[in-house]
């Protein structure tokens, strides 16, 4: 769905030599691609066991329209719903037992003063289209059916004559007028929130030209060859949202006390400021339920679009309060190596990108993991990120650029930042440089991790590591985060004074090798290395979810893990525990790299181990090579992965992918490839999904 252009920061600055660039139009995100993808698959039959988990029963439905007119009337046409839809939406709501309900019975709600009503429902509309008093006020009287109305303020600020609507001049008639909202204010059903004054709209986002949404985005300064600070950042945001209550307050009486994300794109600091403003309230379209969990400045709302109609709608709703969501298709995932892409000259790294969205469009893939740091040399260690931060060189600022490319001009409707959570080598300069994972000689040599690894009990380290991430977070726009196999420590890890002294306060005997002597310890230091780790990931993608709070997590994990239960003890990894605590898990198909000589038998094998745990196959990912590892990098015939992948799913398997894509040397080839990712895996009926 191409996103229309009132709501859409365009993506200047196309790479070059690229098909997919040139004649597709952009696209948003996924966020506003949510409802009729998930409605898509709903009636494909597409959604797959245990994509969403048991959760606190739901609270509250909302649901957020724009125009309310045919679409030979409106502005914006992908989102203008027709009247005769819009009161066949309000008319099933109420016949359906949904009960209408105010953001006043909402607050009662959440503050224990007075229960929902059960299937309370809250109506909204963004933008402040004309047609919302003409057309649906009218119907929400007629149901005394309580809304919210979001204002920007740089549309409605002119009481006259045409207004900039996102470069389009238009009449300012088109939207409300102030007289207009007073009186549906005054009748005491409709409460006007804010849309920001200027947000709604694109700013200049990187070096290579990408318009991204203003509220997240910090701006590039061209003029100065620098992003804007933090400081710069806040109060950008601050100016704009106070802009826009002053707006309101001026000529409706009241300063607005909700806050509508435009694009449903918002962090940790922009609600933070909109708190302090008096709109702790926030609307956004962040994918499941809204439950008694769900904080107010994050309140989830469905989407709904021309043609959704009742059934869909009901689809729609259905899926969002099961937090059955997108996430619940079968995920067809390229693996993306930006070294690959990378090239001292601009003019060529364009031309590389150009060629890598040609790819991804051919291959048919939904779901792209986009290696966020450099490792030229595969040494399994980053000395070096695609994106600003505070402590590593930038081989080039290229993550944000690729990442919005990717997600705009493809077909892609999940980009992941694939990054090592331990195995960063710091400046020498760094205060933090030296302190990695010391490795106790042992003649048994189970495992062999030879890649130079922080020392996740360093305080020093896991400072730099938190903050490596917190400026990945702030770098781009990204739906999900896969850490590598990295976060790992065998049975020989760590030795270091900094971990020793955790080991003490863990109660654990001294010196490491004496807690290999007995299987006792030995286990219960395995299992409390894996629970620090994992522990150490939430905390990584907590402060990544401050600037992307949709954020979703994957890990990735050695084959034998899932193999052999004894790999808990070899690598402080466990495929039972990473499948409670991480949203996908990716798990690297490698039978060469695991000396197995019966490559389908291995594959057989893993795939049934992972059949044997309930709901497993929905979240794990099987990742094949695309390269014949230990024999020099050999590329794998295309014919044989397709074919590969063939087998898995008529095994059972819902979820694969690949890794490495070589585009200079078509590796794979996007013509086989697009032919197995069209297949469908089988997938179990709505029923026993949403029970």
């Amino acid at each position: 769905m191409q996103f229309p252009a009132a709501d859409r920061p365009e993506g200047r600055g196309n790479a070059a030599g690229s098909e997919a660039a040139r004649g597709q139009a952009p696209r948003w995100p996924r966020s506003l691609l949510r409802p009729l993808l998930a409605c898509w698959l709903l009636a494909a039959g597409l959604l797959g066991a245990g994509a969403h988990a048991a959760a606190p029963p739901v609270k509250l439905t909302i649901l957020t329209y724009h125009e309310i007119s045919e679409r030979s009337d409106s502005l914006v046409p992908g989102y203008s719903v027709p009247p005769h839809e819009f009161a066949q939406e309000i008319a099933w709501l109420k016949s359906q037992g949904f009960n209408f309900v105010s953001m006043d019975q909402v607050l009662a709600d959440a503050k224990h003063r007075r229960r929902l009503p059960e299937k309370a429902v809250l109506i909204t509309f963004d933008d402040g289209y004309h047609s919302v008093y003409t057309t649906a006020f009218p119907i929400l009287k007629a149901y005394h059916a309580p809304a919210v109305v979001a204002l920007v303020g740089a549309w409605l600020e002119k009481s006259h004559g045409m207004i900039d609507f996102d470069g389009r001049s238009v009449p300012r008639t088109d939207l409300l007028s102030w007289e207009e909202l007073r009186t549906m204010d005054k009748s005491g059903l409709i409460e006007i929130a804010s849309h920001s004054h200027s947000l709604h709209q694109g700013i200049l986002a990187n070096p290579q030209g990408n318009l991204q949404p203003a509220a997240t985005s910090r701006q590039w300064l061209a003029a100065s060859d620098r992003y804007e600070d933090e400081a710069a950042y806040k109060l950008r945001i601050k100016n704009d949202l106070k802009r826009n209550s002053d707006l309101i307050k001026a000529h409706v009486g009241k300063r607005p006390r909700i806050i509508v994300w435009p694009y449903g794109r918002y962090n940790l600091e922009a609600r933070t400021v909109a708190a302090e403003l008096g709109m702790p309230i926030g609307l956004t379209l962040d994918d499941g339920p809204n439950t008694a969990e769900t904080p107010l400045w994050g309140l989830r709302r469905v989407l709904v679009q021309p043609g959704m109609a009742v059934a869909r709608l009901d689809r729609a709703i259905q899926l969002r309060n099961h937090n059955v969501t997108d996430d619940g298709e079968p995920v067809k995932v390229m693996h993306v190596n930006l070294d690959f892409i990378y090239d001292p000259d601009p003019k060529q790294q364009e031309v590389n990108l150009g060629h890598l969205l040609d790819r991804i469009s051919q291959m048919g893939v939904n779901t792209v993991y986009l290696q966020a740091f450099a490792d030229p040399d595969g040494t399994g260690s980053a000395a070096s990120v695609y994106f600003p931060n505070r402590h590593l060189r930038v081989r080039a600022d290229l993550f944000n650029r690729a990442a919005w490319q990717i997600v705009t001009r493809t077909s892609v409707t999940r980009l992941y930042a694939s990054m090592p959570m331990l195995a960063w080598r710091l400046p020498a300069s760094d205060p933090a440089a030296a302190d990695t994972v010391v490795t106790e000689p042992n003649a048994a040599r189970h495992v062999a991790i030879s890649r130079v690894r922080l020392s996740p009990f360093s305080p020093r380290a896991r400072k730099a590591i938190r903050e490596i991430y917190q400026d990945l977070g702030r770098a781009a726009t990204l739906d999900g985060v896969l850490f590598s196999e990295d976060a790992s420590l065998s049975e020989d890890e760590d030795a270091s004074h900094w971990a020793r002294e955790t080991y003490r306060q863990w109660r654990l005997p001294q010196p490491v090798a004496e807690l290999r002597n007995r299987e006792d310890l030995l286990q219960r230091w395995s299992e409390l290395k894996m629970d620090y780790l994992d522990k150490f990931a939430a905390e990584l993608a907590g402060l990544v979810r401050e600037e992307q709070p949709d954020l979703k997590t994957a890990r990735s994990l050695y084959p034998t893990v899932a193999l052999d239960p004894r790999a808990v003890l070899w690598y402080a990894q466990s495929l039972d525990r990473s499948l409670a605590n991480f949203d996908y898990i990716v798990v690297m198909a490698v039978p060469n790299a695991e000396q197995a000589a019966d490559s389908a038998g291995f594959l057989r094998d893993l795939v049934g181990k992972v059949a044997e745990r309930p709901g497993a196959m929905a979240k794990v990912v099987f990742e094949l090579p695309s390269v014949r590892w230990r024999r020099d990098e050999e590329p794998i015939p295309g014919t044989q992965l397709a074919e590969t992948i063939r087998t898995l799913y008529g095994w059972g398997a819902r979820n694969v992918g690949y890794f490495p894509d070589n585009p200079s040397e078509n590796n794979p080839d996007p013509a086989l490839m697009r032919m197995v990712f069209h297949l469908k895996p089988n997938a179990p009926p709505l029923s026993d999904l949403l029970h």
